[in-house]
């Protein structure tokens, strides 16, 4: 997908390409790809990144300078057409070419700005790579590795700049896009630590950064910003001499701002330092509202997302038909809250309303249903109605039921189930064998909500004979 512009960034970027012919055509190509989505989000220009690739092969060959490409499409499709060299795999012999080309004015390599080396390899090279490898790093080059094979670990890590844990990657050729987020964020600490920058954006705030110029007796600095839009706005701040980060706040949603960075020094002459910096979207609060916990008289709603900017919430509820309406006040610390004093059975409407500090409202609505109330019969009870038989009654459930269901387990024999119409309160049980124990259940049926059971045990008493009368004989 999309990823987001790396912006505030100046440094040359330099890809050393593996060319030789111990990379086959099908990695090099899944390398190109890696290259380009590693420099999408970043931005391009004599201000900003500038970035070249070298071959490594027999004799290193620049496939084009830094200055050449300044857009993202041009440089996309330099890459899309870099062509593979194939012969030897001559590393060593390309990073002192690197060398000279980082330093030099003829390949578009700008002075006083960050150098980055970028070397993606197979784990092999033909030539010794320490030596020169280590001219690059005592120049100030950052150097990352990524190695696709099965490269020598403790070689690699002694090449790479230090700690190696950020600096070096193994990964399989297939699976480099794993690691692109990563490297970009390293490239990124790399080129934005000498040059003023944003971070922590925000749609009404983000932190300045600068480089360590003055200290508190060789100076202060002053900062001013403005909208790109309304220039004439600018505003203005003093800071300390030993500060090197400043939060900026109050600002406007999704607006551009020009920040110039100017160190007062009574030492040194230090030029200005400028970067444009964009706030995000407000975000808006609520953005979903959820019903939750319903019962008969009361429900949960809760809300999301919960910001900093907001200073309370104000939840209103009424029924629905109706005018009546009735408010809560929630603390913006929280996101939810229990509705209740309800009537049961009835739809409400609520409405979620955020009262930001800057005094602004947002609102959101959603309906919430309560239960029916007495999901439950009452006084199940039990009659004798002769033999193996009994008559079940109940007194009806409160609510709108739609019907009663009457379960019987018999302690011999087979359960039954009976559904019987919402005006019925009594069945009829039958086959119950004599001396046995048997449960009989009642529950009621709603249209929204479970009804709850009510069960009773009853016993039938054994059958016993009836008693013969003796004759007694007279004396």
């Amino acid at each position: 997908g999309p990823q987001p512009s790396i912006s505030n960034t100046e440094g040359d970027l330099l890809l050393l390409l593996d060319s030789s012919a111990s990379v086959s055509h099908y990695e090099f190509s899944k390398v190109k790809e890696f290259m380009w989505d590693l420099l999408q989000p970043f931005t391009f220009g004599p201000k900003d990144v500038q970035t070249s690739i070298i071959h490594i092969s027999t004799t290193p060959t620049m496939e084009f300078p830094f200055d050449q490409y300044l857009t993202s499409g041009t440089l996309k499709q330099a890459i899309r057409d870099t062509r593979q060299l194939m012969g030897d795999t001559n590393t060593g012999k390309a990073l002192s070419y690197a060398k000279e080309k980082l330093f030099s004015g003829e390949a578009g390599a700008r002075p006083d700005v960050p150098k980055v080396l970028v070397w993606v390899t197979d784990g092999f090279s033909s030539d010794d790579i320490s030596e020169p490898m280590q001219l690059l790093k005592d120049m100030g080059v950052t150097v990352f590795i990524v190695s696709t094979g099965r490269g020598n670990y403790l070689e690699l890590s002694a090449a790479a700049s230090q700690p190696p844990e950020k600096h070096l990657h193994f990964v399989d050729v297939d699976d480099l896009p794993i690691i692109t987020k990563e490297l970009q964020d390293g490239i990124r600490g790399v080129i934005q630590a000498n040059r003023l920058h944003a971070v922590d954006i925000t749609s009404s705030s983000f932190r300045l950064m600068w480089p360590e110029l003055l200290s508190q007796e060789t100076g202060y600095y002053t900062l001013e910003y403005a909208p790109t839009d309304a220039l004439a706005r600018k505003r203005t701040k003093q800071v300390s001499g030993d500060h090197t980060s400043l939060v900026l706040s109050n600002l406007a949603p999704e607006t551009t701002y020009e920040v110039a960075l100017i160190p007062e020094s009574n030492i040194h002459y230090f030029p200005p330092q400028t970067t444009r910096v964009t706030t995000l979207p407000e975000e808006i609060s609520p953005a979903q509202v959820l019903i939750s916990e319903s019962g008969p008289r009361s429900f949960h709603v809760s809300w999301a997302p919960l910001l900093d900017s907001v200073m309370g919430y104000q939840v209103l509820y009424g029924p629905l038909p109706g005018n009546s309406v009735k408010v809560l006040e929630v603390d913006g610390r929280h996101n939810s809250t229990v509705v209740e004093n309800l009537a049961p059975n009835t739809t409400y409407l609520v409405t979620v309303t955020a009262i930001y500090r800057s005094g602004k409202e947002k609102s959101l609505s959603a309906k919430a249903c309560t239960l029916e109330e007495g999901s439950k019969v009452r006084h199940l009870r039990f009659e004798d109605m002769g033999p193996n038989t009994l008559k079940a009654s109940w007194d009806s459930a409160d609510g709108k039921v739609l019907g009663y269901r009457v379960r019987c387990q018999r302690q011999t024999g087979p359960s039954s189930l009976l559904s019987v119409s919402p005006q019925v309160h009594s069945v009829l049980l039958t086959d119950l064998a004599s001396g046995t124990t048997n449960k009989v259940c009642v529950k009621p049926v709603y249209k929204n909500q479970p009804g709850k059971r009510l069960c009773r045990v009853v016993h039938m008493q054994p059958a016993t004979e009836a008693q013969g009368y003796k004759h007694r004989q007279r004396a």
